[in-house]
């Protein structure tokens, strides 16, 4: 083991070893865009193209795998990234939606209320029944829905229909 820790071999590696030209990493470049994974055989090749030794280009590509997958890397943790802040926008704005369709509906829960205090007529404690106060505030589900729908007949639909309709319009 002292053999590798002589002053005289650590002082011939470092003569040995060249800085790549320009050329020499374009040649390597271009190879490594063809295939990143460097063959036995092709190591050869490109040595004795470029004048290094097979060990430098052993070591050019594995250095190039290295940072081209840090950047494959960082590449798509951005794109993930802007997927991220999309979805988080989206669910923002959906979430105002939400919260505006909520006091739309206490609206009309309200205005039928006093709308049904001051008249009477047959058709009000239906609609009365579609907007009680726990679906105003828990928000309608889709099998609560789906009961009120079978019990509420095509006339009361478009009275129902015709209110919103007036609802929005006051706005």
């Amino acid at each position: 083991m002292e053999f590798f820790h002589t002053p005289n071999h650590k002082h011939s590696f470092q003569h040995n070893k060249k800085r790549l030209t320009q050329e020499q990493v374009n040649l390597l470049e271009r190879n490594f865009t063809s295939d990143n994974k460097l063959e036995p055989e092709r190591k050869l090749l490109l040595a004795k193209q470029l004048g290094i030794p097979p060990r430098q280009v052993a070591i050019w590509y594995q250095n190039k795998r290295a940072r081209w997958k840090t950047q494959s890397l960082e590449l798509d943790y951005n794109a993930i990234q802007a997927k991220l802040e999309t979805a988080l926008a989206e669910k923002r704005r959906l979430e105002k939606d939400v919260e505006r369709l909520r006091e739309e509906l206490k609206k009309a829960h309200d205005l039928v209320l006093v709308l049904n205090q001051t008249q009477e007529l047959p058709a009000h404690p239906v609609i009365c029944s579609v907007f009680n106060s726990s679906s105003a505030e828990e928000g309608v589900g889709s099998s609560s829905l789906q009961q009120h729908e079978d019990q509420v007949s095509d006339h009361e639909v478009k009275q129902l229909e015709e209110l919103y309709a007036c609802l929005i319009g006051m706005q």
